[in-house]
């Protein structure tokens, strides 16, 4: 029925495409196929609102066939002839307590009170003694009862036979029928596009062979539909190619929206390769056969993998298969491990993206500050941060996109609005104070053994010019021979084969604080 009601639909869809002034519409309309025969024969055998299953029967209108209907009246009109029969027997026997009934051991039967069973015909036969009364059947009533029985079983089977009968006329038009779906998907689809782009202000993208990516005035296409009555989306405009622009490093406070702006430029060129507009004002998209995404945390555990390890996992599939035409979006790649580690990871991501023979467009989402110095080494890095206030002891997010990098992500302001207890986050700045001006004295340090030990180098310079007997030969060791000696030994005891490069600068950080 169901199937009828499409097609009947799928009449009137006809007419409206082949109406209408576009030519892609009424190509549509001149393919769809209502099928009026089938769709009348549907609607004229099978009821209005038949049941779940054929198994039920039930489902076949009458007048369909003669034979149906004559079992149909028969099993229908049972109960008002048995009423009659009931009336005529107690009316010919004068037994007023006379009753038909029916159990599953013998079908119909007349009851007849003990007070009543001497009036009993000769002709009725016995079947049950009661307490209080007796049963009999008579063979009137067990012919009625085998007509009524094999009604039933013959309605069944004749609803059956017409109701496959209607399914084999149907897979003579199952071809036109899937292609009908076909379209109505299509048309489902396009209007889809076509009410997100009047409704809420979607702009045609241009696609394009060239590397040249850009965004005007870009949103979020499903946060901007969530947000309170009265706020507007905050957009932003975004660029990439592979000129001068080909990596963004993108930095800013924790729930400032670099998640967002990384996801909604994966659903803007999504959506733009589907054939929809898109929610910008102005969108130049160069054709993309591959987008790449690592945002958000999870772990295998099952597998018996960190959420680091399925980071590592993901990432290196996507640096295995980038190609000339991928987007790539990267969100806190390295945070997962030690900050030194994450940090080296992390950068060492960035370089060999930039330095791909692929060069795929790129934005990496990151909390390490310190990848701010990319930009300064590779000429198609750039930074970008998300704006933030602050106003007295709080935070405001602008959420909008500006050049140059961030140097703080105000996760303590972040705690605080999650509802951490003032006590927690009161001690968590006094670390921080803490921490940050003990990296300035190491910092300070740093520039001071620095300049030790180019005035060092100098004096030793000076003294090798001074010697001209060519037999001498300066040893380093010569002097403090103490420190060199635990310098030495340091450098005995590092195992080659399993240092990285962060416990390497570390270890060269300790030898250097020794030489003073």
């Amino acid at each position: 029925m169901q199937l009828a009601k499409g097609l009947q639909q799928v009449q009137l869809i006809k007419n409206i495409c082949l109406k209408h002034s576009n030519s892609y519409l009424q190509r549509i309309g001149d393919a769809l196929n209502p099928c009026p025969l089938i769709a009348d024969k549907i609607f004229k055998e099978i009821i209005e609102n038949p049941p779940a299953t054929a198994t039920k029967g039930g489902f076949i209108n009458n007048g369909i066939a003669t034979e149906l209907d004559e079992l149909r009246e028969i099993s229908q009109s049972g109960k008002a002839y048995l009423a009659k029969m009931q009336a005529s027997e107690a009316e010919k026997t004068g037994i007023t307590s006379l009753k038909i009934g029916f159990n599953n051991v013998f079908g119909y039967y007349l009851e007849v009170t003990n007070s009543h069973k001497n009036r009993v015909p000769e002709s009725w036969i016995r079947k049950q003694t009661l307490a209080n009364a007796e049963r009999y059947i008579t063979p009137e009533l067990k012919e009625y009862e085998e007509k009524i029985t094999g009604a039933e079983d013959k309605i069944f089977v004749l609803e059956q036979q017409l109701y496959d009968q209607l399914l084999n006329e149907l897979f003579d038009y199952l071809q036109p029928v899937q292609t009908n779906g076909n379209l109505l998907a299509v048309l489902d689809c396009l209007c889809c596009f076509a009410h997100n782009a009047i409704h809420y202000q979607y702009k045609k993208p241009l696609l394009h062979d060239g590397d040249d990516w850009q965004l005007k005035e870009a949103r979020h296409p499903v946060i901007e539909r969530n947000l309170p009555v009265g706020e507007s989306y905050i957009h932003n405009d975004t660029e990439l190619n592979k000129t001068d622009q080909q990596i963004i490093i993108l930095t800013g406070p924790n729930m400032s929206g670099k998640s967002a702006l990384l996801r909604q430029t994966a659903l803007i060129t999504l959506i733009a390769h589907i054939g929809s507009f898109v929610p910008v004002t102005e969108a130049k998209i160069s054709l993309t056969d591959k987008i790449f995404t690592r945002v958000g945390a999870s772990d295998n555990l099952s597998g018996g993998e960190s959420t680091f390890m399925v980071e590592m996992n993901e990432t290196a599939a996507i640096i295995n298969n980038v190609t000339d035409r991928s987007l790539i979006l990267l969100d806190e790649i390295g945070r997962g491990t030690s900050t030194y580690d994450g940090i080296s990871i992390a950068w060492s991501i960035v370089e060999h993206l930039h330095q791909s023979p692929h060069q795929p467009k790129t934005l990496f989402a990151t909390h390490y500050h310190e990848l701010n110095e990319l930009e300064e080494k590779f000429d198609r890095i750039k930074n970008y941060h998300i704006t933030n206030k602050e106003a007295g002891n709080k935070i405001i997010f602008l959420r909008k996109l500006a050049r140059g990098g961030s140097t703080h992500s105000f996760g303590i302001h972040v705690a605080k609005m999650a509802g951490m207890p003032t006590s927690l986050i009161k001690r968590a700045n006094e670390i921080l104070t803490q921490l940050e001006t003990q990296h300035v004295d190491e910092e300070s340090r740093r520039q001071e053994d620095g300049k030790t030990g180019q005035r060092k180098t100098e004096n030793i310079s000076q003294k090798v010019k001074q010697l001209n007997t060519p037999e001498f030969q300066l040893s380093i060791f010569d002097a403090h021979s103490q420190t060199f000696d635990e310098i030495r030994q340091l450098l005995s005891d590092i195992d080659i084969n399993r240092l990285t490069p962060v416990e390497a600068l570390l270890k060269l950080q300790e030898i250097k604080g020794k030489i003073k």
